[in-house]
């Protein structure tokens, strides 16, 4: 256990050594401004547009925002966060067996599973702290500037979004681990989680597929309940915990 957190607190300083941890936090934050600032502008960017709409024949009449709006603007920059975040860290296994760090560390009797389960916990709660930022900084505007109360399962709708981006990094750990590249891994985690959406199209597929937990605005507006993505949770959690366990067997027999 206590190389384990060795190990764990390594990941830390080298993340926060290569200034990761502050590009996270700042982009976090950025998205959380975004969302209320956008709201605000809503109406104002509307009437400067609106003589040029009235030309082609539209009325631009007044525009209401409240919290809704700042929240329906919350989930559509989340997922531009959360690439950015896999384009981020792809690299987290990969750049190691391009320098042989990873067969230092482990000369000194590092168990490799110990160094899988170090680097996932060092990239779930990187995702946990910089979606909290984004959902603590966007529900103080909300609160202050209108109210948040208008919104049904707005934490059911944040919790189900965040296994979302649970699913998407145990992702990036799996092809990490079958992957001798970045770019690999990039394009491994973005074309599955493409496929899985192109899955839902299916009717009978979509109530199990992950990418449904993306979809909230229904949830928001009370038009659905959480029951309706229970299978989709169950299905993303189980998915995860795949991930990561296919993973351990496949980084013990790996070639470094």
């Amino acid at each position: 256990m206590k190389s384990l957190l060795a190990f764990v607190k390594k990941e830390y300083l080298e993340a926060t050594r290569t200034g990761k941890i502050i590009i996270i936090i700042l982009l976090f934050v950025l998205f959380s401004i975004m969302n209320p600032a956008i709201a605000k502008l809503t109406p104002w960017l509307m009437e400067m547009q609106s003589e040029t709409l009235a030309e082609s024949g539209l009325i631009v009449t007044n525009i209401q925002v409240d919290a809704m709006t700042s929240w329906t603007q919350f989930f559509k920059n989340i997922p531009m966060a959360l690439i950015a975040y896999v384009l981020i860290f792809s690299d987290i296994f990969t750049k190691e067996y391009k320098s042989g760090t990873l067969l230092l560390v482990l000369t000194k009797g590092l168990s490799r599973y110990k160094v899988v389960l170090a680097k996932t916990l060092l990239l779930l709660s990187l995702w946990t702290l910089g979606y909290g930022i984004c959902f603590v900084i966007t529900y103080g505007y909300n609160a202050y500037f209108w109210d948040n109360g208008i919104v049904d399962n707005l934490f059911s709708s944040v919790a189900i979004w965040w296994l979302f981006g649970v699913w998407v990094i145990c992702l990036i750990v799996l092809f990490s681990s079958l992957l001798q590249n970045t770019s690999g891994v990039s394009l491994c985690t973005g074309g599955t989680v493409l496929l899985a959406y192109l899955l839902s199209i299916i009717p009978k597929v979509k109530a199990y597929s992950p990418t449904m937990l993306m979809d909230t605005n229904s949830l928001l507006i009370g038009a659905e309940g959480v029951d309706t993505y229970i299978k989709a949770i169950v299905v993303a959690a189980a998915l995860c915990v795949l991930c990561v366990a296919v993973s351990l067997p496949v980084i013990n027999r790996k070639q470094l």
